[in-house]
């Protein structure tokens, strides 16, 4: 069972949530951490990482003197990675997103390919789990298809057994989370409940419900002060469109003070440690070996 815990907005409580979760699970399994242009889902887990691997796309880099320049590499790229001025092909190499329709639609193979470095894939363990990351090369803006050979690389795992595996998606419902909600078998959101969150989370659930998933919801910094109505309103939606509550987190000054030391919340107290407990539980209620059943 492949579980992300997403939300609809950075901030939300994702990683805390997925560190949480990672420290009660009753069970071996898999911690990935998918939020590649921002991953920090170690400073929590603490993983040994013991493998890395460089990620590139191909693109075109250079047009040779073999080119009619016809046009059909600038017609077919919808990214804007090629223009013609006059008679002359110029390449924007940043821009691609590695299709491969100008390599294909060439009749005068006049374009040489290159690699533009993506990023990197990291492997390793955190106590008896096993432990998955990417991360982004500064400067790069596309996620895609990093996160596509981060999936390629869990697909690969030479295991014997069936391991949960828990994600860390994401923020929000762009083609970061999409690409990654397209390799799951459920969602799990985190919900803020102010009153950008609350719109944020409305979104996300719009977004993710039309990918045919199965949904749960666990509501961070509840109780917080000066947010009058935003828990009823939050706990409202989930009621009115049948999204069940898997949980709660209150809002709590030595929750902040611990997660901003990197320690997970299940670790602060038992009483902390049986909340999340009851949300690992209420998740593999909801989900099952079979979420889509």
């Amino acid at each position: 069972m492949r579980i992300a815990i997403a939300s609809g907005k950075g901030g939300a409580g994702k990683t805390m949530l997925t560190a949480s979760l990672h420290s009660v699970w009753p069970l071996r399994h898999i911690l990935v951490d998918c939020d590649v242009e921002a991953p920090n889902l170690q400073f929590f887990a603490k993983p040994l990482l013991e493998k890395t691997i460089p990620v590139s796309l191909p693109v075109p880099v250079r047009v040779t003197e073999t080119c009619s320049h016809c046009g059909k590499c600038r017609a077919i790229c919808r990214y804007g990675a090629i223009a013609q001025f006059a008679d002359k092909i110029t390449l924007f190499p940043e821009m691609c997103h590695g299709c491969g329709g100008c390599f294909a639609v060439c009749q005068d193979k006049a374009l040489q390919a290159g690699q533009r470095k993506l990023g990197q894939i990291e492997l390793g363990s955190c106590g008896q789990s096993l432990y998955l990351t990417g991360a982004t090369r500064i400067g790069e803006v596309m996620t895609p298809p990093l996160l596509r050979r981060l999936f390629a690389e869990l697909d690969q795992l030479p295991l014997q057994e069936k391991l949960d595996v828990l994600l860390d998606s994401p923020p929000g419902v762009s083609c970061p989370a999409v690409t990654v909600a397209r390799r799951v078998d459920a969602m799990v959101l985190v919900a803020d409940p102010t009153p950008f969150g609350y719109a944020d989370f409305c979104l996300a659930y719009e977004a993710f419900r039309s990918l045919g998933l199965p949904l749960a919801c666990v509501v961070n910094r509840t109780a917080m002060p000066g947010n009058t109505g935003g828990d009823a309103r939050l706990l409202s939606f989930c009621k009115e469109h049948g999204l069940p509550l898997a949980g709660e987190v209150p809002f709590a000054r030595e929750a902040a003070l611990a997660l901003a030391k990197g320690q997970p919340l299940p670790e602060l107290s038992p009483a902390w440690r049986s909340s999340f407990q009851t949300i690992a539980h209420n998740l593999q209620r909801l989900f099952g070996e079979n979420p889509h059943g």
